[in-house]
């Protein structure tokens, strides 16, 4: 039926790093990993999550430290384990990888620019292209969605695989990928039905 909701996701970002506050651009798996603002987040999401109620059936989790560490702190909460999904990784950025912000604009200055222009180009820095992204993190989030019907899940993450999992299932373009603004600490839920998905609430980030 139109109304039969599959499943409802709930994805929570990753605590701060010391790159999320000083803007690096990082695809590294080991590094670096929450730091004491993070861990603070995470906590302050934990109690938003016990306030809010919410029921759980299973855990997943992308592969970086940074995301296994906020998932540990989320499944003690639950008292369950969580499974570590390997094809959730943020979007690879080749040659921006450690770099600020400031320091891409000035070694390629039009590079954003042409992510925004050509989201079916790989990135100036040989990084994987919008439509790559999104298209992989779609595949990831559908596999998980049928495994998990009639469930309630959460999947601790990176904030653009977060953006990537709106724009696929928004039927957001994506040269819009980049305006999808989603916090370190924050949460989103997603409900998947048979033929569409419906965006409940994005980057809520407890005060």
């Amino acid at each position: 039926m139109y109304f039969n909701r599959k499943c409802k996701i709930t994805f929570i970002c990753h605590g701060a790093t010391i790159y999320s506050e000083e803007g690096r651009f990082s695809d590294a798996q080991n590094y670096p990993p929450l730091s004491d603002a993070g861990i603070d987040e995470m906590k302050n999401l934990i109690e938003y999550l016990k306030n809010r109620g919410v029921k759980n059936d299973a855990i997943y989790a992308s592969s970086s430290v940074r995301t296994i560490q906020s998932a540990m702190m989320v499944a003690k909460f639950f008292k369950q384990d969580y499974e570590v999904v390997e094809d959730l990784t943020t979007r690879e950025c080749a040659d921006w990888n450690g770099l600020t912000f400031d320091q891409i604009m000035k070694k390629y200055p039009t590079g954003f620019e042409e992510i925004l222009k050509y989201p079916d180009r790989k990135t100036q820095a040989n990084g994987e292209s919008s439509v790559e992204f999104i298209s992989r993190i779609s595949k990831v989030i559908n596999k998980i969605v049928e495994e998990n019907i009639g469930n309630r899940i959460i999947i601790v993450t990176h904030p653009d695989v977060i953006q990537a999992a709106i724009c696929s299932a928004l039927d957001i373009a994506p040269d819009k990928l980049p305006k999808i603004y989603i916090r370190t600490g924050s949460a989103t839920q997603i409900s998947y039905f048979e033929n569409w998905a419906s965006l409940v609430y994005s980057d809520h980030v407890p005060l």
